[in-house]
């Protein structure tokens, strides 16, 4: 189990596959492949959503602007990394209402993305 600073659970985040998660907690590795800045800035938003208790309390944060995605990522999130790119993240959760969003303490990080403009570029798949 995980317990944020509060004492409370705290909301246990899961990446899609090995290769990403060995990436994702690899500054050095990761400052390579996106260069540093977007690099530190993916680290601190995954940070913030491990702080949380719940997914529901990450997004009444406004960290990141996270926002609910439509056509082949509907059920998912993005969370803004720069201008352009978005950390890509997963409730587990059968339903994206406020209530079950407060009882989903479990998110799977799928990667980075751009998806402007009708194209969906993987930056980290």
């Amino acid at each position: 189990m995980n317990f944020n600073t509060r004492g409370g659970l705290k909301l246990q985040i899961e990446i899609s596959n090995k290769k990403l998660g060995k990436k994702l907690y690899d500054l050095n590795a990761l400052s390579k492949d996106i260069g540093f800045e977007m690099a530190k800035k993916l680290k601190q938003r995954i940070s913030e959503l491990d702080a949380a208790e719940n997914f529901k309390e990450y997004l009444d944060t406004g960290l990141g602007d996270p926002h609910p995605l439509v056509g082949n990522l509907d059920k998912h999130f993005g969370i803004k990394i720069n201008k352009n790119y978005r950390l890509i993240v997963e409730p587990l959760s059968e339903k994206l209402d406020n209530n079950s969003l407060k009882k989903c303490e479990k998110v799977n990080l799928k990667g980075v993305a751009d998806y402007h403009d009708g194209k969906c570029e993987w930056l980290i798949p």
